[in-house]
Formats: C-alpha cells, sequence, structure tokens
C-alpha cells in the first residue's frame, strides 16, 4: 500500500491531456485513436509517477516540514529512498516498453522520443530547476505540452498552436496558484516548504494569478472565434462554451485568493462540485456543438 502511494495514482488524472488532440481534433468515434491514446496514458502515468518517486528522494528532509507532505512514505519512512529509486527506474523502463510492445514503430519512436524528454526535463526540474522561480512552473506547464504531443503523435492528429497556448497557459496558471500555498504556508507557519519560495510574495502571486487567468480566458474566446476553427469544425457556436471557461477560471481564483486551497490542483478537480460543473458542462456543449 505504501508503494501505491508512492506512485500516487491520483496525480495519474494530469495525464487526460493526452485525449485532447483527440477531442479537439473531433476523434472521439475513432476506436484505434482510442488504443492508441491509452497506450500513452498509461505509459505516460508510469513515467510521470518515476518522477514523483525521485522528486520524494531529492525533497525528503524538505518534505518533512511540509504540514502534508511529510506523510508521504519516504519522508515518513515507510519507504527507504533505494527501494523509491528502484521502483522509478522499473517504472521507466515498464513505460517504455509499453509504448514498444503495444504502438507501430514508426509513432512509438516519436513518441518515446516526446517521452523521454518529458523525462529528461522533469529530471532537471527535480535536481536543479524547481529551485529557480518562475523556471519551475515553466517546467510544468511544459510538460503538459508534451503530454498533448504525445497524444497527437499517438493519433497521427496534427496539434493546432491554439491548443497548445491554451494548455500552456492553464498550466501556468494552475501552477502558480499552487505556489501561492506554498508562500501562504511560509508566512503563516515560518517554515520554508520550498526553496524557491521566498523569491514570491502575495501580491506577486495574485496578480500574476489575475494575469494569467484573463490571458487564458482571452485565448480562448480568440481561439473559438477563429476561421479557421469555425471552418475546420464545421460550426460558428464554439464560442458559446466561453462562459463556462470563465466561471471555471473564476472558481479557481476564489478557492487560491479567498478559501486560501490551491496547494493541490488534483484534489481541488476531484472534490470542488462548481469545478466539476464547469469542467462537465463545457465538455458536453464542446461535444455537442461540434457532433451534432
Amino acid at each position: 500500500m505504501e508503494v501505491l502511494r508512492l506512485l500516487r495514482p491520483w496525480q495519474w488524472v494530469k495525464n487526460l491531456f493526452v485525449f485532447l488532440p483527440m477531442f479537439f481534433g473531433r476523434r472521439m468515434g475513432d476506436w484505434v485513436c482510442w488504443v492508441a491514446s491509452l497506450v500513452v496514458f498509461c505509459a505516460m502515468c508510469l513515467v510521470a509517477s518515476a518522477i514523483y518517486c525521485l522528486n520524494d528522494i531529492v525533497d525528503v528532509d524538505e518534505n518533512r516540514m511540509h504540514p502534508r507532505k511529510r506523510f508521504r512514505p519516504v519522508a515518513k519512512g515507510t519507504v527507504s529512498c533505494k527501494q523509491a529509486a528502484f521502483v522509478s527506474v522499473a517504472l521507466v523502463v515498464v513505460g517504455i516498453g509499453i509504448v514498444f510492445a503495444l504502438s507501430p514503430l514508426a509513432h512509438a519512436l516519436d513518441i518515446v522520443a516526446i517521452v523521454a524528454a518529458y523525462y529528461v526535463m522533469n529530471v532537471a526540474y527535480c535536481l536543479r530547476l524547481k529551485h529557480v522561480a518562475i523556471v519551475d512552473v515553466f517546467c510544468i506547464a511544459v510538460g503538459f505540452v508534451l503530454r498533448i504531443f504525445a497524444g497527437g503523435v499517438a493519433c497521427g492528429i496534427w496539434i493546432s498552436p491554439w491548443l497548445v497556448c491554451l494548455a500552456f497557459l492553464l498550466t501556468l496558471f494552475l501552477g502558480f496558484a499552487k505556489r501561492r500555498d506554498d508562500v501562504l504556508i511560509q508566512q503563516q507557519q515560518g517554515a520554508t516548504v520550498r526553496a524557491n519560495a521566498v523569491s514570491y510574495n502575495l501580491p506577486f502571486m495574485n496578480q500574476t494569478l489575475g494575469l494569467l487567468g484573463a490571458i487564458t480566458v482571452v485565448c480562448y474566446i480568440l481561439y473559438t472565434v477563429q476561421p479557421d476553427v469555425e471552418v475546420r469544425l464545421g460550426t460558428q457556436w464554439i464560442y458559446l462554451t466561453s462562459v463556462f471557461v470563465l466561471a471555471g477560471i473564476l472558481r479557481y481564483l476564489q478557492i487560491a485568493i479567498v478559501d486560501e486551497k490551491a496547494g493541490d490542483p488534483t484534489s481541488i478537480l476531484i472534490k470542488d462540485r462548481f469545478i466539476q460543473i464547469c469542467v462537465l458542462c463545457w465538455s458536453l456543449s464542446y461535444l455537442a456543438i461540434i457532433y451534432l
């Protein structure tokens, strides 16, 4: 059970980004695309968990001072650093093996290259880049973009620059909201839970979140009214879904700034009913507009 907690399977929801090319590319009815995306999803889940293991090893001392992270298996001492390292290496090997075993060779090589880029970047993040303010959040956002490219390559779908920009901006927004939580802990408890938290403060975080939230919404609206998008999707009504994007962004700002509970974006997605309703309504309305 402790090894399973080490893998953080609840964080695998982040890898659903590999399905976005299929969603935006109108390939939801293509079972071959579903299988290819599922293979990439499984591989990304394993490699992401390998990174979590490495991160817990590197951050073991910091995590022991964190109010929530101190309960992680390595920080708590129920899983040793050597065991976590072994699990990390095994996960990478199995993840890459899945891609080669279940994907066409032409796609497999490209997918593995993207997965390898994701892994190398995150190793650099764990060892050094996470200590560099702003760069650390950019690394997280690039990781989500790489997930999208992996899903696109698996299905042979062209990735729109609009989709790349939206994914990058949204994950930057979520990443800085999470960093705001670290600043709060530092101010309220006097404990430095992240080395680069001293490079941030609440006024900067609040302005950054407002800026990124606004840019993300504007970018999405611009995407929905592009003539080439209307031609490709065969409809001019996509802009109507913008209301759910705006509502979701505002709710997340409320959680981060008013409730001060933005430390775990995945947990918020799983637990917050308002966010869930926004995501569900956006998905259903988008699908209804382009497929009906």
